[in-house]
Formats: structure tokens, C-alpha cells, sequence
């Protein structure tokens, strides 16, 4: 073994529970199980897939706020940073309604700068990822089973988009899902990746709501999209509001808690470094502009489209402000 271990040594320690570091897997293991280890490397490492240790600097450091935390994160394409990261989750049995307003909130949040987490699922989170990557932006899918069995397989197109633009997490080597359970064990990690989890339509008993109670215990905010009073996929989001989740009509909604994100340097998207001067003050487009290091024109296309999504005001004489909470 060497200083840092091989992909197949990670792969045996992800499901060596006793073992405290990949060495120790890999010497606890018998020729078979080395064996097979060995090939679903190579398979891998042929998608580009790559193992992240906790400790290491690569490991998402929002991950390790969760007391379970994977040991071993199989990753491909690019994760993002936690502070301008939101969580889009809900039904798999969406409703019309329901598609559109997480098509229309994912590509929302996308052009306001944030990156679109969720799981990849029939209904909403595919609505979700949909809506970020056509609007331009990117998006990230936690899987419940290995990268190398895409679950649902009619969405196998769509996680291959996510890799140009986003990525594909899990906590698990290989293969499909083994159990039922492992659906919700994952939307713990969606919940705490995520700066703000929103959950567009639930029923009563929904993984959704499973996670936005992770997304609470970890001390991030919560969301829920409204819906209609007599839907069963609208009883969970209400119980979520009466419950004190903050109702959200738009991405606006959600940017006004989370503010302006992080400090943004030259090489952010224009839309955070646009976020992160806009203030509750009104300010002029000149001086917007200079402060994002944005041309006049493009200032006004992006302060147009937050205005359309909620997060800002136009007001007399060329003069915009944040929206109020």
C-alpha cells in the first residue's frame, strides 16, 4: 500500500465497518474479495469516479457535520461549496403543478448563482436538475446506489449531463440500491450538502420530509412550495409551513435567507458576485456595476432576472435594492 491508497482499497473499506483505514481493509480481505474489489475499480475509474476519504482536503467539509458521516464518497465531476448550494426535493408522483414550480425554481436559483442538489429521482428532482442545467447552471444528484448503476435508468442521460455541468455523489461503491431503506439514508447527505433544503410537493409520509427533519437537525433552513389544499402531495409541504418552515413562492424566497453568499472574487459566476453588492439600500446600476465588476449591460440583463425571480427591486432612476425578507 502506499501513502494514499488505491481506489480498490477504498472500495473495501467503504464496506469494512471494523476496518479503521483502508490498509487495514485490504489486508483483512481474502483473495476473492481483493478480487472483485480490483475490477470494480478498473470499472470506476473507467467513468471517472473517484474515492474521497473523510479526512482528506477534497471531502466536502459540509458533509462532516453529520455524525454518520460517510467514511468514503464516491465522486464524479465537481461538488460545490456549501454556502451557495440549495436542495430542491419532493414526490416522485409530482403533479403538473408541482413539475413546474421545481423546473422553474431550479433554473431560478441557477441563474441567481446557487448550484441545484437533489436526488436524481422520478418527478420533482428530476424537474429540479432539469431546470438548473437548462437555465445554464449546475447541478448535483446524491445516489442511493454505486455511480455505476444510475437509479432510475431512464434518468442515466441526465446524470451524464450533470457530470459536464455538476456531478453525481454516493456513499456506495457499486451497484443498484440494496434495500428500501437506503433511499432515506441517503437524503441525509442531500440535506446536509446544502446550505437550504425546499421541498416542492410531499404526501404525508414522503422521503422529502425525512429530508428537510435532517436539513432542521443540522440547523439549516427549511422551505415548502404551497400547493393545493385538497392534493395529497400538498399535505407534507403544509405540514412543513404550519411546522415553521418559511412558505416559498420563489427563488427570491430563498436567497433572501441565505443572503448574499460568500465573498466573491473575480473568478465567481457574475450572478454571486452581482448578489453579493446588491444590499437593502437602494444602490445605482453604475455603481452595482463597478462593485461586481460587471458591465453596465450585463448588470442590468442580471438585475432583471432577479427582479423576475423575486430577489430584487427596481426603483425610480436606475436605482435597485435586495428584496425584503
Amino acid at each position: 500500500m502506499t501513502d494514499s491508497p488505491p481506489l480498490e482499497a477504498r472500495v473495501l473499506f467503504s464496506r469494512s465497518p471494523t476496518a479503521s483505514d483502508p490498509d487495514s481493509a485490504w489486508q483483512a480481505a481474502g483473495t476473492v474479495e481483493r478480487v472483485a474489489a480490483a475490477c470494480q475499480a478498473r470499472a470506476l475509474e473507467r467513468l471517472g469516479v473517484r474515492a474521497l476519504l473523510v479526512g482528506e482536503p477534497d471531502y466536502p467539509a459540509a458533509l462532516r457535520d453529520l455524525p454518520d458521516a460517510p467514511r468514503v464518497l464516491f465522486v464524479r465531476g465537481v461538488l460545490p461549496e456549501r454556502n451557495r448550494v440549495v436542495a430542491v426535493v419532493g414526490s416522485r408522483a409530482a403533479t403538473p403543478y408541482g413539475l413546474a414550480q421545481a423546473g422553474a425554481l431550479g433554473a431560478d436559483l441557477a441563474r441567481l448563482g446557487c448550484t441545484v442538489v437533489s436526488g436524481l429521482a422520478r418527478g420533482i428532482d428530476g424537474a429540479a436538475h432539469r431546470g438548473a442545467l437548462e437555465a445554464g447552471g449546475t447541478s448535483v444528484a446524491v445516489l442511493p446506489g454505486g455511480l455505476d448503476a444510475i437509479t432510475p435508468r431512464h434518468h442515466a442521460a441526465l446524470a451524464e449531463a450533470m457530470c459536464v455541468r455538476g456531478g453525481l455523489l454516493s456513499e456506495r461503491a457499486s451497484g443498484p440500491p440494496p434495500f428500501r431503506w437506503t433511499f432515506l439514508e441517503r437524503n441525509r447527505l442531500i440535506a446536509a450538502l446544502s446550505a437550504a433544503t425546499v421541498v416542492v410537493e410531499a404526501a404525508a409520509r414522503s422521503g422529502a420530509l425525512a429530508t428537510a427533519a435532517c436539513a432542521r437537525r443540522l440547523g439549516r433552513p427549511v422551505f415548502a412550495v404551497p400547493g393545493d389544499v385538497d392534493r395529497e402531495t400538498s399535505r407534507g409541504t403544509h405540514a412543513l409551513i404550519r411546522a415553521g418552515a418559511t412558505l416559498c413562492e420563489s427563488a427570491g424566497d430563498v436567497l433572501k435567507v441565505l443572503g448574499s453568499g460568500p465573498s466573491c472574487g473575480a473568478e465567481a459566476a457574475p450572478e454571486a458576485r452581482l448578489g453579493a453588492v446588491l444590499r437593502a439600500e437602494p444602490r445605482g446600476v453604475d455603481e452595482l456595476a463597478a462593485g461586481a465588476g460587471l458591465a453596465v449591460d450585463e448588470t442590468l440583463a442580471l438585475l432583471l432576472q432577479f427582479e423576475w425571480a423575486g430577489a430584487a427591486v427596481a426603483l425610480p432612476g436606475q436605482r435597485w435594492r435586495r428584496a425584503r425578507s
